[in-house]
């Protein structure tokens, strides 16, 4: 399937990631379809999209969401416990907790009930995409990518988009026009087997490890590692507890 045949959104998985993803695409103008297991599930997923600190009430407030978009936006999210409300998606995007095991489960399931042609894509932080789409048929895997969105997903820009030997190209381009179409900066990264994350979560492991050698060995305090990070590389917080303004852009 190409992009511009990708119509409606289906997101396994809602709470708080679910539910932000379901919003940044339903703001971009897709029919986004979310579906989790419990009622309880479903209204805390409605109440991340439109009551949370980063949902859109708050986004209209403080005048990142245009009051319009927000109401068009409104009507295109369907959040249910029914399966098969999946089943007719262009585009599938799986946001349960971080376990291969289950991932692995629901992508089998859900490659027997959604259509042959929609494009399948995880939200791992960082699993191998090629062991998440292990189960499923091999007519699937082409069309079988990554989609790491950070949180919280309404204001972070990123998305890196994964793709394996067998991603076929079209998808790998309609991976990165949704990310594109949502808002966000698509970061192009190819799946490496054997190891865990991508950009983003490789980079911060190695410098957290650093950060920890430096504690250890006496170096300077944890308050002062964070202090050092937050005001000469600007970043938001530190590795142990410092804030430095998280959360200012809403």
């Amino acid at each position: 399937m190409k992009f511009e045949q990708i119509h409606t959104i289906g997101i396994l998985g809602g709470g708080v990631m679910g539910g932000g993803i379901a919003q940044v695409l339903a703001v971009a103008g897709y029919d986004v379809v979310v579906r989790d297991l419990t009622e309880e599930i479903v209204q805390q997923t409605k109440d991340a999209i439109f009551e949370s600190r980063w949902g859109m009430k708050r986004a209209v407030e403080v005048g990142k969401l245009p009051f319009d978009r927000a109401v068009e936006a409104i009507p295109r999210i369907t959040v249910t416990t029914d399966l098969n409300a999946l089943k007719d998606v262009d585009f599938l995007i799986e946001a349960v907790p971080e376990r291969l095991d289950l991932k692995q489960r629901v992508f089998k399931e859900l490659d027997e009930l959604v259509n042959k042609d929609a494009i399948f894509v995880s939200n791992t932080s960082g699993f191998p995409i090629v062991d998440c789409q292990r189960d499923v048929s091999e007519a699937r895997k082409p069309l079988f990518g990554g989609m790491h969105f950070s949180n919280p997903v309404p204001t972070m820009k990123m998305c890196e988009v994964i793709s394996t030997p067998l991603t076929s190209a079209d998808t790998v381009e309609a991976i990165k026009g949704v990310a594109e179409k949502a808002g966000k900066v698509a970061i192009m990264v190819k799946d490496q087997p054997g190891s865990y994350g991508f950009i983003l979560n490789r980079v911060f492991a190695a410098a957290r490890r650093e950060a920890e050698a430096i504690v250890d060995a006496g170096l300077a305090t944890p308050e002062d590692v964070d202090r050092a990070m937050i005001t000469g590389r600007n970043w938001p917080a530190g590795f142990f507890g410092e804030r430095g303004g998280i959360g200012k852009q809403w």
